[in-house]
């Protein structure tokens, strides 16, 4: 039995990080991802493919999303099941329950409801973990697998689940993490053959028969391995699984970073991204360290305004950027400086280079002569 199996889809995100006309190719793309995911499903000739969470961004969103959605969707020429996750959960105001999903939805796209053993085509059942809200206090994957009885014969039994793996959680004590020793139990007690869930972003094996498949498209500079979905083959018989991450993904989000101390280094940067290719499907953000001078800051100005115009997004992380502009005397040439006014600033220069406690007040009193200097001119 081959099935596709992704995960965290998140059709609607606003990326709000973006520019308007990079955020509405980003929105398009998450949807030709889709797309695409049905294309491969036909090309590996799988019998279902199951999304295991977060299908949508929220669960208010604007109808035409519903709807570019099912367009999408009925391209597919397998069933496709879809699990309710934290981002979109079986609350009062589902998107699920909506009017808009009812009347659009294509007859083979099913929503797991609740954990009953959900026959998606012959010889093959979906137990499903959906969110009922935001903040479950269970672990909804260990209570799907609990009534579960050992499969037999040619059934092939698949859990799709949703939320952070204990492997993964640094709070041991967090009610609804997926625990991992029970689910790996429930797989071995042969109640399932594999176990496919999202909410991590990043394709993600936890062993053999548990996997994240990941987003099909990059959500978040903190990911990993985005872009992929999971071609998944089980063998009943020898309840054998193999996995095969195949990527659909087309857009990048990259963090650069570099220490700038000299022109030469601000050409090393604008080299990097020249190299860099697929602009306007990547978004970069620069942690940036160091001295400049206003002559070499204003040639790092060029660059990033240069590539502004190409980048999806081309822009400093504020967080990570550490980057001292220091005039130079010739910044200062307008003043007529001369002996112990001359001697005091190359000194306060000297210092605002140094590594000395006293450099970053150097640095700021640097920054105010150059700006009084401007002024006057």
């Amino acid at each position: 039995m081959r099935f596709i199996a992704t995960a965290d889809w998140q059709l609607g995100m606003t990326a709000w990080f973006l520019g308007d006309e990079a955020r509405a190719r980003f929105q398009q793309a998450r949807l030709d991802a889709v797309r695409r995911i049905g294309d491969l499903a036909a090309e590996r000739d799988a019998a279902f493919a199951v999304v295991c969470g977060d299908v949508f961004e929220s669960n208010q969103l604007d109808r035409a999303i519903v709807a570019r959605t099912f367009e999408v969707l009925r391209g597919f020429s397998v069933p496709v099941v879809l699990l309710p996750g934290n981002h979109d959960p079986l609350d009062a105001a589902s998107i699920y329950d909506s009017r808009v999903f009812a009347e659009r939805k294509p007859d083979h796209v099913h929503v797991l409801r609740d954990s009953a053993p959900f026959t998606v085509v012959e010889g093959a059942e979906v137990v499903g973990a959906p969110w009922f809200g935001k903040h479950p206090t269970r672990d909804l994957v260990a209570d799907a697998c609990a009534g579960l009885r050992p499969t037999s014969g040619d059934l092939v039994r698949v859990v799709a689940g949703h939320g952070v793996a204990s492997t993964f959680n640094p709070d041991r004590d967090a009610l609804a993490a997926i625990d991992v020793p029970t689910l790996t139990k429930a797989l071995d007690s042969g109640r399932a053959h594999v176990a496919v869930l999202g909410d991590r972003h990043s394709t993600t094996e936890i062993e053999s028969r548990i996997w994240y498949a990941g987003a099909p498209e990059v959500t978040s500079r903190r990911e990993d391995d985005p872009g992929n979905v999971l071609v998944v083959d089980v063998d009943p018989e020898s309840r054998a699984v193999t996995v095969d991450p195949v990527r659909v993904g087309r857009w990048r989000f990259e963090v650069v970073e570099q220490e700038l101390a000299s022109s030469e280094d601000v050409d090393r940067l604008a080299d990097r991204l020249e190299q860099m290719p697929d602009k306007d499907r990547t978004a970069v953000w620069l942690a940036l360290s160091g001295t400049l001078s206003t002559a070499e800051m204003a040639r790092l100005d060029g660059v990033l305004e240069h590539g502004s115009d190409l980048f999806a997004r081309l822009d400093a992380w504020e967080r990570h950027t550490d980057l001292v502009v220091l005039p130079d005397g010739h910044d200062f040439a307008d003043l007529g400086l001369s002996g112990f006014a001359q001697a005091a600033l190359d000194e306060l220069a000297e210092l605002a280079r140094s590594d000395a406690p006293d450099a970053a007040v150097a640095q700021d009193a640097l920054g105010l002569l150059y700006r009084l200097a401007g002024a006057g001119r």
